[in-house]
C-alpha cells in the first residue's frame, strides 16, 4: 500500500515523495505562476516554511480573465463573471439549443479556453455550469458531428472531451453542475467532473452508452462508483438507465432535488445560493481543502499546515475576535 501511494502521480504521491516535490505539486494546483526562492529550492522544509516562500516568478505572465462578463448572443459557452454581492461566482452557460447542448469540436475547444483561463484567475471563487437552452442541460457528445468523422479522428477527439471534462474535475476552487434538463452520457460525465451537482425533479440523467455499444468515455466509468458506490453504478450502467430528479437524488447522483419553477432556471438558483454561501469563506482554505478532500484523508492533515502560516487565517481569527465579517484577500 505504502509503495503504491508513493508511486501514485499527483499531489499524494509527492506529499509521500518528500518536501520539494510536494511544494511544487500544492503550488501548481492553488497558486499557479509561482516558484519556489533559490534559498528554499531542494531543501527538505516544513509546511510552515514553504507556504510562505513562494514568489511571483520574474517576468512571469499575471493571471488572465480571459473573457469579458458578456458574450456574443451566438456563442456556444457564455462566460459570465457576477458582480457586486456575487463577485467571485463565475457561470459557464452552455447555449447550443440546435445541437441540444451536445459536446461538438468547437463546444469542446470553447470549454478547453474557458477553463484554461479560469484556473489561473485568484478572483474566481466557485464555478457553475448551467445550460441556457430550456430542458436540456447537455445530451452528450455530439453524435451527428462524430458520424461524419472517421475513425482515425474519434479516438483523438475523445481524448479531447476526456481532458477537458478532466481539467473540470482539476479545477482549484468549488464547481457546481445545475441540472435544469437532459444530462446523458458525455452530459452526466460533465457534471459528475463538478464538486457538486443540483437538479430539477423533472430533469433526465444517465450514462447510456451501452445502448450504442460503447462504454462511457469521459470518466463516468470511475466518478459514477466514487459518487453512488460501484454495485449501483454497474447497474446503472449495464442497463443504461435515465433517473429523474428524485430518483438521482435517492441513490446519492445529486445533493439537492427542486421542484421546476415557471423560468426552468431552479436548479441554478440553488447553485447560485450554494455559491454565495460558499463566498464568505477564505479563499486559500477552500483551495486547499477541496485538494485534501480530492487526494484523501492522509493528506489532510499534513494540508492543514498550508493555511497556517495565511494572512487570511489571522483575520479570520480577528474578525471571530471582534465579532465582525471576515475580509479574505486570498493571502
Amino acid at each position: 500500500m505504502a509503495a503504491a501511494v508513493a508511486a501514485a502521480p499527483g499531489a499524494l504521491g509527492s506529499l509521500h515523495a518528500g518536501g520539494a516535490r510536494l511544494v511544487a505539486a500544492c503550488s501548481a494546483r492553488l497558486c499557479p505562476g509561482l516558484r519556489l526562492p533559490s534559498s528554499l529550492a531542494g531543501r527538505r522544509v516544513g509546511p510552515a516554511i514553504w507556504a510562505q516562500g513562494w514568489v511571483p516568478a520574474a517576468g512571469g505572465p499575471a493571471p488572465k480573465r480571459g473573457y469579458s462578463s458578456e458574450m456574443k448572443t451566438e456563442d456556444e459557452l457564455r462566460v459570465r463573471h457576477l458582480e457586486e454581492e456575487n463577485r467571485g461566482i463565475v457561470v459557464l452557460g452552455i447555449n447550443r439549443a440546435y445541437g441540444k447542448n451536445a459536446l461538438s469540436k468547437n463546444l469542446i475547444k470553447m470549454l478547453s479556453k474557458a477553463v484554461d483561463a479560469l484556473k489561473s484567475d485568484k478572483k474566481v471563487r466557485t464555478i457553475i455550469i448551467r445550460s441556457e437552452v430550456p430542458g436540456i442541460f447537455c445530451a452528450g457528445a455530439d453524435l451527428k458531428e462524430r458520424a461524419k468523422m472517421s475513425s482515425s479522428e474519434v479516438g483523438p477527439f475523445v481524448s479531447k472531451i476526456r481532458a477537458v471534462i478532466n481539467d473540470i474535475a482539476n479545477l482549484p476552487v468549488p464547481t457546481i453542475a445545475a441540472i435544469d434538463g437532459l444530462a446523458l452520457g458525455g452530459g452526466l460525465e460533465l457534471a459528475l467532473a463538478c464538486d457538486i451537482r443540483v437538479a430539477a425533479s423533472s430533469a433526465k440523467m444517465g450514462l447510456v452508452e451501452t445502448k450504442l455499444a460503447i462504454i462511457p468515455g469521459g470518466g463516468g466509468t470511475q466518478r459514477l462508483p466514487r459518487a453512488i458506490g460501484m454495485s449501483l453504478a454497474k447497474e446503472l450502467i449495464f442497463s443504461a438507465r435515465v433517473l429523474d430528479g428524485q430518483e438521482a437524488k435517492a441513490v446519492g447522483l445529486i445533493s439537492h432535488v427542486l421542484e421546476q419553477n415557471q423560468e426552468g432556471d431552479a436548479a441554478y438558483r440553488k447553485a447560485l445560493d450554494l455559491a454565495r454561501e460558499f463566498l464568505p469563506q477564505g479563499p486559500v482554505a477552500m483551495r486547499v481543502a477541496k485538494l485534501a478532500i480530492n487526494q484523501g484523508m492522509e493528506v489532510g492533515s499534513l494540508m492543514l499546515e498550508f493555511t497556517i502560516p495565511t494572512k487570511d487565517r489571522l483575520e479570520g481569527l480577528l474578525a471571530f475576535k471582534e465579532k465582525r465579517p471576515p475580509h479574505y484577500k486570498g493571502e
